[in-house]
């Protein structure tokens, strides 16, 4: 089952710039195109490779600014408005969370285990669609 609609897939899919897609899969594959390299993070758990997952996807793929960098749209480590508990990254938008990442090991198979968890930090984000 997708994850969404083809329609709606193939919408945004139109208005991508293929040159920018292009260059966001050559600096993916620069992190996870080597082998060993995988292997080797395939066996850290998820704390270990929290930070380098955020910069190398989120910001060296995606083009997001990690805090402490000045004018950052991206944070580590974000606290819930309502309670201790923090999600393990968060991308924001006037400094308010639009969305939150929840970070797991690729050895957790089971999703549904942590979905309560994950929507548990959106749901404490009221701009977090």
């Amino acid at each position: 089952m997708s994850l969404f609609q083809k329609s709606v897939t193939n919408k945004y899919l139109k208005n991508l710039d293929t040159k920018k897609v292009d260059k966001a899969f050559e600096n993916f594959q620069k992190f996870y195109g080597d082998k060993l390299r995988l292997a080797n993070i395939m066996q850290l758990k998820e704390e270990n490779y929290q930070e380098g997952f955020l910069r190398e996807i989120f910001v060296e793929t995606l083009g997001y600014i990690i805090n402490p960098d000045e004018n950052f749209n991206l944070t580590t480590e974000f606290q819930n408005q309502k309670d201790a508990r923090k999600a393990d990254g968060a991308i924001l938008k006037d400094g308010k969370a639009i969305g939150v990442i929840e970070l797991k090991s690729t050895k957790t198979k089971k999703l549904e285990s942590i979905k309560e968890q994950a929507f548990g930090y959106k749901n404490n984000q009221p701009d977090c669609k």
